[in-house]
């Protein structure tokens, strides 16, 4: 995959899970609870996982130094998404699916370009 491509992957991917970990953890416990059937602790601690996963993507390469965290950052946030994908499968049907398990795709075409540098 080219560079650019993959740049353009990793910024777009890194904006995503910046929101999404970011109102993760600024909601109201009560607005968690009623949108996700897990924990509203567990929900925190995602949102943590992805914001941290955000910055692995981009960070490293950003400041050419430990480029092998895009590999690791990207894998932790593909396996959020399979999970993600799992649960709005079981609750919203196939359809409502299609997004993070999109999300979860691209992370992994991150962790292919990024194989080489580990």
């Amino acid at each position: 995959m080219k560079k650019g491509i993959l740049w353009t992957i990793q910024i777009l991917l890194a904006a995503l899970f910046l929101f999404a970990g970011g109102m993760k953890l600024a909601a109201p416990a009560a607005e968690l609870a009623k949108q996700v059937p897990l924990s509203v602790g567990f929900i925190r601690f995602i949102g943590a996982a992805e914001i941290l996963g955000a910055l692995a993507l981009v960070v490293p390469g950003w400041m050419k130094k430990w480029r092998g965290l895009t590999f690791y950052g990207a894998l932790g946030l593909a396996i959020i998404m399979v999970g993600a994908t799992a649960l709005t499968v079981a609750d919203g049907g196939i359809v409502a699916g299609l997004f993070p398990g999109v999300a979860a795709i691209l992370c992994l075409l991150v962790m292919d370009g990024h194989r080489r540098v580990r």
